[in-house]
């Protein structure tokens, strides 16, 4: 029988999810930035410190504080509720009725298993059935879903179910081409490989749709 670290690490080193939405703890903010910053600070400086670094030294001494500043309001920032964009929309006067789509997006997300790199394009199209939103808000939204550690599948889910939210439609889609730094840069050190996660919802779920998006993302943007 497996003990239960065995099983943690056969989940992570698969890279396989355990829920649809990123696992929080109820008390997440009931401390502070800086306070989560501080005792970041110190968790580094332990690490550091186990693993033979001196942190006298010029090059070093920074670090602790440097990590703990970039955890809390860069690339996990998304976590935080109060750094949500705000999804506005508008009325569609001008009565566009095909799909809109906002390819080339850049991902930079963090794996939840091993906190290594992820980095990729999203590609997200919408059909207003009425209403529209900003093309930068597209962009905003990812980016947000984005700093957290992360699983593809999760993060693919979640920029379609806000949009889905913010338009009061479920004509939306997302493709995510990423490079995962966990199988890229250890492990099976694959500097390759490539992970391609999709969410299809309403009118994108026809093939006829479907279709008409994919090849969109293919087009080579000019300009």
């Amino acid at each position: 029988m497996k003990h239960n670290e065995e099983i943690h690490d056969e989940i992570g080193d698969n890279h396989i999810g355990s829920c649809a939405t990123n696992p929080l703890r109820e008390d997440a903010f009931d401390i502070t930035d800086d306070e989560k910053i501080e005792s970041i600070k110190k968790d580094v400086e332990s690490i550091l410190l186990t693993l033979g670094m001196d942190l006298t030294d010029d090059s070093i001494k920074g670090t602790p504080n440097r990590v703990a500043k970039m955890f809390v309001k860069e690339i996990f920032g998304g976590l935080n509720p109060a750094r949500k964009p705000k999804a506005s929309t508008f009325d569609n006067n001008y009565k566009y009725g095909e799909m809109l789509v906002e390819k080339n997006i850049i991902v930079y997300s963090t794996c939840e298993h091993h906190l290594l790199p992820i980095i990729g394009r999203a590609h997200v199209a919408y059909i207003s059935n009425g209403t529209v939103i900003g093309l930068s808000k597209m962009n905003r939204i990812v980016e947000y879903y984005s700093k957290r550690p992360q699983v593809q599948e999760r993060l693919t889910m979640q920029i379609v179910q806000e949009l889905q939210n913010a338009l009061g439609t479920k004509d939306v889609a997302c493709v995510i081409d990423a490079k995962h730094l966990c199988v890229n840069s250890r492990g099976i050190s694959d500097i390759e490989s490539s992970t391609v996660t999709s969410e299809f919802g309403g009118k994108f779920k026809e093939p006829q749709a479907r279709r008409e998006f994919l090849d969109y993302i293919k087009l080579e943007t000019k300009f």
